[in-house]
C-alpha cells in the first residue's frame, strides 16, 4: 500500500505543475486552509483581529480550524479542558463565511469549527465534518484535532512533558503514537466511511503527530530528526486513498521541512523539537493540487508572513483543482 501511496503523491505533483495553464472553465478551484489559531488570541487575552486578518488575507474558501476556544485554567499536560467561549462563529461573523461550530466531545476534536464561504448543508454523525455545496458539487471537509500526550517527538527526545516515558526505538514510539491517536483516527476513517454522494474528501487538522514522510532515513542522517519513524496516522489516511498535500509538491523532507510546530520557539531549543503535524489530505477523482503554502511569522519557515501571528502553529493552505 504504501509504494501505490507514494506513486500517486508524485503523479499529482506532476499534475499540479501545469493546473493554471489553459484550465477550462469547467473545473472548480478551491482553496483550503487548516489553522491551529491557538485560542484565536484568547490564550493571550488578545481579540479575534489579528486571526480574522489572516484568514480575510489569505482568502480561502473552507477553513478547518482548531482550538478555538482558550485553554482552561486548569491545563495540564494530561488534562487540559477548553474554556472560555468559543471564537469560531465570531471569525465566521467578521468575514461573512457560513460556520459549523464542532463542540461534539470525543477523542478527534478540540474546540474545532469549520468556516466556508461556501453553503454548509450537513454534518456527519459524530461531528467530524460537514459537507459543503458549491453548485453543483458537494465536498466533504473533515477537520479534527488529536491529542498531544504523550508527544512522541519529547519522548525520542527525552525532553520531559508530563510522566510520559522516554523511548529509543521505532517500535516503541509507534505503539505509543497508536496508543494515544488510533481511535481518533479509526473515528475519522469510520466517518469518511459514511459519506455518501461527495465530489471529493478534504481533511484538514493538528494531528499533532508527525508523518513518515519526514521521519524518515535521510532526516535523521542530516540531524533533522534523532531517528526513522514510521509514524502511523498519516500513513494510515494515505492507506485510505489520501494524500498529504504539502509532501505531495514539496517531496524533499530535507529541503522543504514544512514546520508548523512552532513559531514560538527557537529552532536550537532543547526543550523544544520543530516538526510538521498540521495537515491538509486529498481525496477525489482527478483531483489535482495547484498549490499549497505554510502561513506563519516573518520568518523563513513561513511562505506567507504576517507582523502579527496570532497563533503557537503555523497554518497550511492547499488550492485544489476538482473536476466536473
Amino acid at each position: 500500500m504504501r509504494s501505490i501511496a507514494i506513486s500517486v503523491v508524485f503523479s499529482l505533483a506532476f499534475c499540479a505543475s501545469c493546473a493554471n495553464v489553459g484550465q477550462p472553465q469547467s473545473e472548480l478551484s478551491l482553496k483550503i486552509m487548516s489553522f491551529n489559531a491557538w485560542g484565536a488570541g484568547a490564550n493571550e487575552r488578545r481579540s479575534i483581529d489579528d486571526t480574522v486578518n489572516v484568514v480575510r488575507q489569505i482568502n480561502p474558501d473552507i477553513v478547518g480550524l482548531q482550538e478555538m476556544r482558550a485553554e482552561s485554567l486548569h491545563c495540564s499536560e494530561t488534562v487540559c479542558p477548553p474554556g472560555g467561549p468559543g471564537r469560531a462563529a465570531d471569525i465566521a461573523g467578521a468575514l461573512g463565511y457560513y460556520v459549523y461550530e464542532q463542540d461534539t466531545v470525543n477523542e478527534a476534536l478540540w474546540a474545532n469549527a469549520v468556516i466556508s464561504r461556501h453553503p454548509i448543508v450537513s454534518t456527519t454523525p459524530n461531528g467530524l465534518g460537514v459537507v459543503v455545496q458549491i453548485g453543483e458539487r458537494r465536498v466533504a471537509v473533515m477537520n479534527i484535532h488529536a491529542t498531544d500526550f504523550p508527544y512522541q517527538p519529547y519522548q525520542a527526545l527525552n525532553i520531559a512533558y508530563g510522566d510520559s516515558p522516554y523511548l529509543q526505538t521505532e517500535p516503541e514510539l509507534v505503539t505509543a503514537a497508536e496508543n494515544a491517536r488510533g481511535s481518533a483516527i479509526r473515528l475519522l476513517l469510520d466517518e469518511i466511511a459514511g459519506l455518501d454522494n461527495v465530489d471529493a474528501v478534504l481533511v484538514t487538522g493538528d494531528f499533532n503527530e508527525p508523518s513518515h514522510r519526514d521521519w524518515t532515513g535521510r532526516a535523521a542522517e542530516r540531524g533533522v530528526h534523532p531517528l526513522a519513524v514510521s509514524y502511523p496516522s498519516a500513513r494510515r489516511l494515505e492507506d485510505a486513498g489520501f494524500v498529504d498535500t504539502y509532501r505531495a509538491l514539496f517531496p524533499d523532507e530535507i529541503t522543504y521541512p514544512g514546520f508548523t510546530w512552532t513559531p514560538t520557539t527557537s529552532a536550537d531549543d532543547p526543550n523544544d523539537h520543530h516538526d510538521r503535524i498540521d495537515y491538509i489530505f486529498v481525496r477525489g477523482d482527478a483531483l489535482r493540487i495547484n498549490s499549497v503554502s505554510i502561513a506563519g511569522e516573518d520568518s523563513a519557515w513561513s511562505t506567507i508572513r504576517f507582523s502579527n501571528w496570532p497563533s503557537d502553529h503555523r497554518a497550511v493552505i492547499a488550492t485544489i483543482i476538482i473536476p466536473r
